[in-house]
């Protein structure tokens, strides 16, 4: 295997291939050499698992992943990489590329036909651009796979990772402790990847839980007290649910004090039980929908 991690190997690569980068697509390779490996390592990339990668790039990390999974599938948006891939992947056996948009893939399905009876896992450097709808879409879809790695931009994962009741945590942040556990594993430096991005990354896992943090009466209500709670971070609950909801602050204050929660708190405050406890008073006073 070429070594994808040197830069002038990798251009030699990418002028015989004739690629150029795509900004639309956010295409930023990684050439570090110890990123990759500390990614498929931590990204339970071992005997008897299957991975499903994200956006191959060259193929950099996919080589990690190889090297340690019994199968990789990658989802590869870029049709143009996949010559690139041809040539850099050819000495392994256990990989495929689907050349298709990671939004517009069954991943349920694609789980079942590609990996049947194997622990499942996500490894993935992620374009910034898309970051949060990717992983939305993955814990939206209760996959079967036990962890979700992937590079994201620093900031991102700052938020991604934030805990209920602190500064940082903000709508995307309570969405994913509902699904899921995560933890920042590692910093990356924007010297990492080619081309040289204007921010620095961080490596995150989300470990999936095996059921929702806090149980609710409709998902869908819950759902929506976050994403209206957070709509406008700086004012009151009392402010932020009359809004979003269309109801009057009688209604509104009724509503908080049948949840049990302070009209008065910002939605920074709240703790995953109080946007649960808001969400099933919510349901019971006023869903009126089957």
């Amino acid at each position: 295997m070429e070594n994808l991690s040197n830069i002038g190997v990798v251009k030699d690569i990418l002028a015989r291939h004739g690629f150029s980068f795509s900004k639309g697509l956010g295409q930023n390779f990684l050439i570090n050499p110890t990123v990759c490996p500390k990614m498929a390592e931590q990204g339970n990339a071992q005997p008897g698992w299957g991975i499903i990668e994200i956006g191959a790039g060259f193929g950099v990390l996919t080589a990690q992943l190889a090297q340690r999974a019994d199968k990789v599938v990658c989802i590869e948006i870029d049709q143009r990489l996949l010559p690139i891939l041809a040539e850099t992947l050819e000495e392994f056996n256990n990989i495929k590329i689907i050349n298709q948009d990671v939004l517009k893939v069954d991943l349920n399905s694609l789980i079942a036909q590609e990996f049947p009876h194997m622990p499942v896992a996500i490894c993935a450097n992620l374009p910034y651009y898309i970051t949060s709808p990717i992983i939305m879409k993955i814990l939206e879809d209760r996959l079967p796979i036990t962890s979700l790695t992937v590079m994201v931009q620093k900031e991102a994962a700052q938020r991604i990772c934030a805990q209920p009741g602190t500064r940082e945590v903000g709508a995307v942040s309570i969405a994913v402790q509902y699904y899921a556990q995560p933890q920042i594993l590692f910093p990356v430096s924007r010297g990492s990847f080619m081309p040289s991005p204007d921010v620095d990354s961080a490596v995150i896992r989300l470990d999936i839980r095996p059921q929702p943090l806090v149980q609710v009466a409709k998902e869908e209500d819950f759902f929506r007290v976050v994403k209206g709670a957070f709509s406008q971070r700086r004012k009151t609950l009392s402010n932020t649910l009359s809004s979003s909801f269309g109801l009057s602050k009688a209604q509104t204050a009724r509503w908080l004090e049948e949840a049990g929660v302070s009209a008065s708190l910002r939605a920074e405050q709240l703790s995953m039980e109080q946007f649960a406890q808001i969400a099933n008073a919510y349901t019971a006073l006023y869903d009126t929908k089957e």
